[in-house]
């Protein structure tokens, strides 16, 4: 298993609203306490809302994460467009948020082809 893979399972784990030990974690994930110590500080970092710490325990908060979704090449442009208005704002808070998730939204898609590379987030990645 690879470290993001570990990384997701955590979070997978912890959405069920409950406190979850680190032993308990590295346990049933085959790694060392000190690895899930390590992964927890990465996954708060990403910004998932985990509260906790070492000797108590980990919890998820609230709710976080989207179901998957398909979005066609327009829906792509206009969420490029509309990240790109939100990035401008004198809101520091909503400026951050935007380039954020526009970040990972790009992580998240496939490279774009040579031909698609003008177009933002939309290129042509979003109909396969």
């Amino acid at each position: 298993m690879t470290r993001d893979e570990r990384l997701q399972q955590i979070i997978a784990i912890l959405r069920d609203g409950k406190m979850h030990r680190a032993r308990d974690l590295a346990g049933r994930l085959g790694v060392s306490e000190r690895t899930i110590w390590r992964d927890m500080a990465e996954i708060s970092a990403y910004g998932v809302p985990v509260e906790g710490e070492r000797g108590v325990g980990y919890i998820l908060r609230r709710a976080m994460g989207l179901p998957p979704l398909v979005l066609t090449r327009e829906e792509l442009a206009a969420l490029d467009h509309l990240l790109t208005l939100a990035e401008t704002t004198t809101d520091p808070r909503i400026a951050a948020g935007a380039a954020s998730l526009a970040a990972k939204i790009r992580a998240a898609l496939p490279p774009p082809r040579p031909q698609d590379a003008a177009e933002g987030l939309a290129g042509d990645e979003a109909n396969g």
